[in-house]
C-alpha cells in the first residue's frame, strides 16, 4: 500500500494514527497535560474506526483496564504525564509481571510534584529503571518528531506483543505539542488473538494470566525467566541515531527534542571548526551501549545534554566504561537550552574551561 500524503499534525494525535495503523482496539486513559490530545484524538478517532474508547475515572482504573483488554489479547494503549504515570505504575508492573502486551505513552511535564506543564525528560529513571515496581523492565522509546511519534508508537505495539511486555513511548511536552508534518505509513496486517489470551471461550478457558506466584522458588523461577527475557531485548533492540560522528572529537548526547538542538549546535561547531557529532538514542530501554562503546574509543569528549538533573548521563558513562571524559549540561523547570548554549558549553570544553564558567 502506498503512503498517504503529509499531514499537519500535533506529535500528541500522531501517537493516536500510528496506534491506530498498528490495529490498536481499545484505548483507556484520563486526560492530564500536555498529555490531553492523546486523549482527545482517541475520543475522536477509536469509535469512528469501529472501536474502544473510555475515559477512566483515574489512572489507576484505566491501567487496569489496559490489563484487562491486553489479557483478552486486543491490542491497547493509554497515555499519561509524569504525575500519572506514577498511579499507573503498580498496574504496569502487573502487566509485566503477567507478560501481557501494552502501550503507555508518557507525554513528560516538569517536576517533581505538580511542578508545571512546561517540558522536561525527568522521567527518565523513572521510566527506564524499572517502569514498575520489582525485578520488571519496560521497553522504553524516545521520538524526536511528530513522525517518530507514530512510526514509534507502531513499533511500540511490534515489540510489546514480540516479548509480551509493557513498552512506554517517551516524549516531552515540546514533541508531544510540536505541530508537524506527519506521513501516515501503511497499516500493520491484521493480527489474530494470540493463543494465550481469554476470550472466554472453550478454547481459552484452561489459559492462565497472572502475576501472583505464592511458592517462593516458582516466583524466583518467574523472575529469572524474566530477566532472560529483558537480556536478549538488550542484545537485539538497541537503537539509535548518529550524526557526524566518523571522526568527531567531541560527541554531544540527547534524546528527544534535545537531539535536534543538539544537531542543530552541530552544524554551527562544524562551521567553526570543531569537530563535533551526535549521538541520540532512540531505545532508552535498551540503551545503545554498543554504539557508545565504539563512539568512546574514537572520541575524546562527550557532552551529555538533558531536560533533567542528570539522569541518563549515568547510563552514557556505564557504556562508555569511564573510558573518556563525559560532561553534562542540565536544565530543568521547562526551560530548554538554545544550540547557541550548547556550542557556547562545548567550546568551553574543548579549551578546557570548567563547564559553567
Amino acid at each position: 500500500m502506498n503512503k498517504c500524503p503529509s499531514v499537519l499534525m500535533k506529535g500528541n494525535e500522531a501517537v493516536v494514527h500510528g496506534a491506530l495503523l498498528a490495529g490498536c482496539h481499545s484505548y483507556f486513559g484520563y486526560p492530564i497535560t500536555p498529555a490531553s490530545e492523546i486523549a482527545e484524538a482517541s475520543a475522536e478517532l477509536f469509535p469512528k474506526l469501529g472501536r474502544v474508547f473510555v475515559q477512566a475515572e483515574c489512572e489507576t482504573a484505566a491501567i487496569n483496564m489496559v490489563l484487562g483488554a491486553s489479557a483478552a489479547g486486543v491490542r491497547v494503549m493509554t497515555a499519561s504525564s509524569g504525575p500519572g504515570i506514577s498511579l499507573k505504575q503498580e498496574g504496569i508492573s502487573y502487566l509485566a509481571g503477567s507478560e501481557l502486551p501494552a502501550v503507555i505513552v508518557n507525554i513528560s511535564r516538569s517536576g517533581p510534584g505538580l511542578g508545571n506543564i512546561g517540558p522536561e525528560q525527568s522521567d527518565y529513571n523513572q521510566l527506564v529503571k524499572t517502569g514498575g515496581h520489582g525485578n520488571c523492565r519496560c521497553l522504553v522509546l524516545a521520538p524526536d518528531s511528530a513522525q517518530e511519534m507514530c512510526d514509534l508508537t507502531m513499533l511500540a505495539f511490534e515489540l510489546a506483543d514480540k516479548y509480551r511486555n509493557p513498552v512506554y513511548v517517551m516524549a516531552d511536552g515540546v514533541i508531544g505539542q510540536m505541530i508537524e508534518a506527519v506521513t501516515l505509513p501503511a497499516p500493520s496486517p491484521v493480527r489474530s488473538a494470540p493463543d494465550w489470551a481469554l476470550q472466554g471461550n472453550h478454547e481459552t478457558r484452561g489459559n492462565v494470566v497472572t502475576s501472583l506466584y505464592l511458592d517462593h522458588d516458582t516466583l524466583e523461577e518467574k523472575n529469572w525467566a524474566l530477566q532472560r527475557k529483558y537480556d536478549q531485548i538488550c542484545k537485539v533492540e538497541q537503537r539509535c541515531e548518529t550524526f557526524m560522528t566518523e571522526d568527531a572529537e567531541i560527541v554531544l548526547v540527547g534524546f528527544g527534542i534535545v537531539g535536534r538542538i543538539i544537531r542543530s549546535a552541530v552544524r554551527t561547531l562544524r562551521q567553526r571548526g570543531v569537530k563535533a557529532g551526535m549521538f541520540r538514542p532512540i531505545s532508552l530501554f535498551p540503551f545503545p551501549v554498543n554504539t557508545v562503546a565504539a563512539l568512546a574509543k574514537s572520541a575524546k569528549q562527550m557532552l551529555c545534554v538533558e531536560l533533567n538533573g542528570g539522569q541518563m548521563i549515568h547510563d552514557l558513562q556505564l557504556a562508555a566504561k569511564c573510558s573518556l571524559p563525559i560532561h553534562g549540561f542540565f536544565r530543568m523547570g521547562g526551560n530548554l537550552p538554545s544550540a547557541q548554549d550548547i556550542v557556547d558549553e562545548t567550546i568551553k570544553i574543548m579549551s578546557n574551561q570548567p563547564v559553567g564558567a
